[in-house]
């Protein structure tokens, strides 16, 4: 049985070139009483990190411009944002992609496509670390 109210509160930032992975996750996480924070690019999410402080990033891996290893790199970078949980998605599920991963400072890898399950187990995993 899901308890709706587990999650209720966490910002949970979804940034993906994908209108539908940013949509699906949304409709996903959002009766289990998540805030989502979406953003296409890695530009886009920079400032809305700033503006919102997510308590959790999903990130894309493939994306023009910023890709999601930057993006996971300015963020571990920066000592106000280094410890919010990065998780790199792809749909590549490569031992070189972890690694980068890792390299970058993501805190974990979820494969695309991503269960309903996986997404919250992750959420659950990293957010009740910080409470």
């Amino acid at each position: 049985m899901e308890n709706s109210n587990l999650l209720k509160g966490i910002r949970v930032m979804i940034i993906d070139d994908s209108n539908t992975v940013r949509k699906s996750t949304e409709i996903t996480l959002k009766p289990f009483g998540c805030e989502i924070i979406s953003a296409e690019n890695g530009f886009e999410a920079m400032s809305k990190i700033v503006e919102n402080k997510p308590d959790i990033i999903f990130v894309d891996i493939t994306m023009p411009r910023l890709d999601g290893y930057q993006a996971c790199a300015l963020i571990k970078n920066n000592p106000e944002y280094q410890s919010i949980p990065v998780i790199m998605l792809s749909s590549k599920d490569g031992i070189f992609d972890k690694a980068r991963g890792r390299m970058a400072g993501a805190d974990e890898y979820l494969a695309k496509p991503f269960t309903k399950e996986g997404l919250l187990s992750i959420i659950r995993v990293h957010v009740s670390k910080k409470q």
